[in-house]
């Protein structure tokens, strides 16, 4: 009799165990994202306080590394949510098979945020909050420096703001990429890197993470920073001395988040994004720490009062029609161009720049405004046409990235490091005559 208590005992125990286990399982998401835990903390611990059978488990991944985890986890995949800012990463994956359709029915989401689709027309994917591109400053530093507050791109470029500004490498952050691509649609690709090459040649550091950029005008470590306008709003609201301003030629692009292809668990992913969508999490992205553009229009009406609305305000993000397919077909390619001519070669424009600016502060004769003319021309030279980088025979070739100039020696040999090799040796080439012939205008 003792026996057959005993077994039914450890039967129900181990019944229980596999029940237990099961519900542990059901009750679990995993969500891969690039935010950082300012953001995707908060919205953890509303959702697990509003299912609390449900425990959220954030796999903190930069957009291009994040990308390559789901990639490379696909046959065995593990994760629930891909939770990121750039479209195109969502393209991306999207391509690849490895997001899964999901239509939220939460309502009060328009289709448009400036110019550019909420959700993905597909259905892969959904916007939860908006973004646009610009500058940031710190009040202090400009203050005691006598530098005014930028407006535009070209304000970025004049000679007052030398060695005063930073930015991110496109390389190294998703969002900024998007920025270096929203001037190159809105300007052109010719007079979009010819502005990057002198605000490049403007700045005094370009930093290796993007939040690099608001922790250096935040310390006044320079005064103005290129930024996706969430760190200049959050710095804001935190208190900070600071400044943010769109210019004219930006974009609003949706933040997204999609179900990953084969996901353990689809319907907490779900649930997560409808959550997002509700008022309340909407609410959430109004936090000073956060400050992201809602996309429920009804949820300005709860922001600070100086808080931006794309929904009344349409001079934001309405200049430019950003074409996601475009920025995702040469999205490496950008970034190796952006690296090769501004970042690897960063002293060599500086020089460049300041010899132009030094020149242009003169009273040229005619012969130095001449030469003055063919050394801007030099610096915003490009090593390709803007046909070659649209190709996709071309644009393919660029696969490897490399986080520093020696990272090349990697893989030596292959086709992107020749063509990138030709491109050093002519912008070298160009930076070194501009150099020569801005010195020479200032000398007579």
């Amino acid at each position: 009799m003792i026996k057959e208590i005993n077994k039914l005992f450890v039967t129900l125990f181990f019944c229980s165990t596999i029940l237990f286990s099961s519900t542990v399982n059901a009750g679990e998401l995993v969500v891969v994202t690039s935010f950082p835990k300012d953001l995707s903390g908060a919205f953890k611990v509303a959702f697990e306080k509003k299912n609390p059978d449900i425990t959220v488990n954030v796999i903190g991944k930069k957009t291009t590394a994040g990308i390559k985890y789901i990639q490379e986890t696909s046959s065995n995949n593990t994760s629930d949510l891909f939770w990121a800012s750039a479209p195109d990463a969502f393209e991306v994956l999207k391509e690849d098979g490895l997001l899964a359709k999901y239509s939220s029915a939460v309502k009060g989401i328009p289709d448009k945020v400036g110019s550019y689709p909420v959700n993905d027309p597909d259905g892969f994917y959904t916007g939860f909050a908006a973004a646009g591109y610009g500058m940031m400053w710190n009040n202090r530093y400009l203050d005691a420096n006598n530098l005014p507050k930028p407006a535009t791109w070209a304000d970025m470029t004049k000679a007052i703001y030398h060695n005063h500004t930073g930015m991110s490498a496109p390389s190294r952050s998703g969002t900024t990429h998007l920025t270096v691509e929203t001037l190159l649609q809105g300007e052109g690709f010719e007079k979009g890197w010819a502005s990057w090459k002198f605000i490049g040649g403007n700045f005094k550091t370009i930093t290796a993470r993007s939040f690099g950029v608001p922790d250096g005008v935040n310390s006044g470590d320079f005064g103005v920073g290129v930024v996706i306008d969430f760190f200049g709003l959050s710095s804001i609201g935190s208190g900070f001395p600071t400044g943010f301003i769109y210019p004219k030629i930006t974009t609003l692009v949706p933040a997204n988040i999609g179900v990953i292809n084969n996901a353990p668990n689809a319907d907490n992913a779900k649930k997560f994004i409808d959550f997002l969508l509700t008022p309340e999490g909407q609410e959430i992205l109004l936090d000073p720490k956060i400050r992201r553009l809602p996309v429920n229009p009804k949820t300005y009406s709860k922001a600070p009062a100086d808080f931006p609305n794309p929904f009344k305000d349409e001079s934001i993000g309405k200049a430019v029609k950003f074409d996601v397919v475009l920025s995702k077909s040469r999205y490496n390619l950008i970034n190796a161009m952006f690296d090769v001519m501004i970042t690897y070669r960063l002293d060599d424009l500086k020089s460049a720049v300041s010899a132009i600016h030094k020149a242009e502060s003169k009273n040229l004769s005619s012969e130095g405004k001449k030469l003055v003319k063919e050394a801007r021309a030099l610096v915003a030279a490009l090593p390709i046409t803007e046909n070659q980088a649209n190709d996709p025979a071309f644009a393919n070739i660029f696969k490897k990235k490399r986080k520093k100039a020696k990272d090349i020696e990697k893989y030596a040999g292959t086709r992107q490091a020749e063509v990138e090799a030709e491109w050093d040796s002519f912008v070298v080439d160009n930076y070194k005559k501009a150099t020569e012939l801005a010195n020479k205008a200032a000398s007579q």
